[in-house]
């Protein structure tokens, strides 16, 4: 009688199991956009949510959510610890003397911060000069 009881179970189980599978996915679609616009010399990121709950078959409710906030450009200055992280496009620049850059000493290398050429050091991070407006668009 057990026996009978666990096949009937499992069975209903394995039965049952694709259809609340199926159903948890149809019941809920993210979409996430996000847009990137520069305004006064700040970068305004704005990123728009949008959940649409499918609730059997019938569109219950839509959700927009925006949230909208601004990048500042850092400020770098000698000594500071670099950190790409807060760098606006950050790239190494390979050839300094296209944009009238000296060759960078050994242990040092020049990098890219918005318009900004930055030297630092490889391997401690540590700013040892900065050339505003270095790299024109």
């Amino acid at each position: 009688m057990m026996k009978k009881f666990l096949m009937i179970l499992a069975a209903s189980t394995m039965v049952a199991s694709p259809m609340i599978t199926a159903q948890a996915q149809a019941a809920t679609h993210k979409t996430v956009s996000k847009t990137v616009t520069n305004k006064h010399g700040k970068r305004v990121v704005t990123k728009t949510t949008t959940v649409d709950r499918n609730v059997r078959g019938k569109s219950a409710n839509n959700h927009y959510s925006n949230t909208r906030y601004t990048v500042d450009q850092k400020r770098w200055s000698k000594g500071q610890h670099f950190d790409r992280r807060h760098a606006i496009n950050y790239r190494v620049i390979s050839n300094p003397r296209a944009y009238r850059l000296s060759n960078a000493p050994r242990g040092y290398r020049w990098v890219q911060s918005g318009n900004d050429a930055i030297l630092i050091g490889v391997t401690s991070g540590i700013i040892g000069a900065v050339i505003g407006n270095a790299i024109s668009r």
